[in-house]
């Protein structure tokens, strides 16, 4: 699948919040999904995490901080911070993670 159409992707996902491996760059992993409105508990890692919205916002919590990210924008989320999806967030939004 060398093309990806991300968004049409995310369009036939079964569920919200329910991310697709697409494929891997490198030690890197492309995964893709759509989101609802609703809010996603917060959540840390032990890898940084790149979040880029192809539609729509995503709203962030990331210490005590409201974060909006744009379509067209990137949110790398480093190693060890917890983040939380504030309701509000739609649309669609790859997953760039290691």
């Amino acid at each position: 699948m060398p093309l990806l159409d991300f968004a049409g992707i995310a369009e036939q996902l079964p569920e919200s919040w329910k991310s697709k491996r697409l494929g891997q760059v490198g030690p890197a992993r492309i995964k893709v999904l759509r989101m609802d409105e609703q809010a996603y508990a917060q959540e840390t890692h032990d890898y940084n995490e790149g979040l880029l919205v192809i539609s729509g916002q995503l709203r962030l919590r990331i210490d005590h901080q409201e974060i909006r990210v744009e379509a067209g924008q990137m949110y790398l989320v480093q190693a060890g911070i917890p983040h939380a999806v504030l309701a509000g967030s739609q649309g669609t939004l790859v997953i760039i993670d290691v």
